[in-house]
């Protein structure tokens, strides 16, 4: 037993600087978020953006917020489903209460400084950082929205966009591969199915995908995951994004 101290103490030693040199190797990937206000209806679809910020967390990545400081297109009283006449609210100031105050403008967001992005959905996606929602297929895409888009694809760098959230790529992109889960309602189990003919229109690719599932564009490094398209439990959106998170910070190469 005594011999065999001096090999311990010197497999102990081996390990220790195999530890040390790996920590001084690894670089988390630093992932911006993009957000969209407060709320499924009028904003960020929160469960969404906690989802993604959760499998960040548990990748290790470095994650900054980004929103744009511009109007909602309305405010929507979530208890109600409706709008409510004469209130406005502001898109940044929305998103620092998902982002905990630590949070900043969309037109302050560099590629240079990022090793991925990543959108949520909710309608605000579809309001706020498009017009989507009132335009479809003829929407315009927020400037900056647009900037990011384009700086991150010509860059190579992953883009994992969720629920409505790919119909953005679609318009700004083209010709890229997404998904928003099935392209029938299937007794209003997709009740968002109808979107498939509009990112058609825009001329990029639409996978059939369950909701537990991600898209991998390859060629493009675009990662999309279905997320509320589906009427469906929590827990499966939850792994969904989760896929989606993995797939995107795998590209990323970190």
């Amino acid at each position: 037993m005594l011999a065999l101290r001096p090999l311990l103490s010197q497999a102990r030693l081996s390990l220790t600087a195999g530890s040390i040199h790996t920590g001084a190797a690894y670089c988390a990937a630093k992932v911006a978020v993009v957000l969209s206000g407060c709320g499924a209806y009028d904003g960020t679809e929160i469960h969404e953006a906690s989802a993604i910020l959760v499998h960040l967390s548990r990748g290790e990545a470095q994650v900054k917020m980004f929103a744009p400081d511009v109007a909602q297109m309305h405010v929507i009283d979530h208890g109600k489903g409706q709008p409510v006449e004469g209130e406005s609210r502001n898109v940044l100031s929305e998103s620092a209460r998902i982002a905990r105050g630590n949070i900043s403008d969309l037109s302050q967001l560099n590629v240079s400084n990022h090793d991925a992005v990543i959108f949520p959905g909710g309608f605000g996606a579809a309001k706020n950082l498009s017009t989507f929602a009132v335009d479809g297929k003829d929407c315009d895409v927020n400037k900056d929205v647009e900037r990011v888009l384009k700086d991150f694809h010509k860059a190579g760098k992953p883009i994992g966009l969720c629920c409505i959230s790919p119909v953005l790529a679609a318009r700004v992109l083209g010709k890229v591969e997404v998904t928003v889960g099935h392209e029938e309602e299937e007794g209003g189990k997709w009740p968002y199915a109808g979107t498939v003919q509009a990112i058609r229109a825009l001329g990029a690719r639409h996978c059939v995908k369950d909701v537990t599932e991600a898209h991998v564009d390859q060629k493009n490094k675009v990662v999309t995951t279905a997320a509320f398209m589906c009427d469906t439990q929590l827990h499966l959106i939850f792994d969904g994004i989760g896929a989606m998170v993995r797939d995107v910070l795998r590209l990323s190469g970190k």
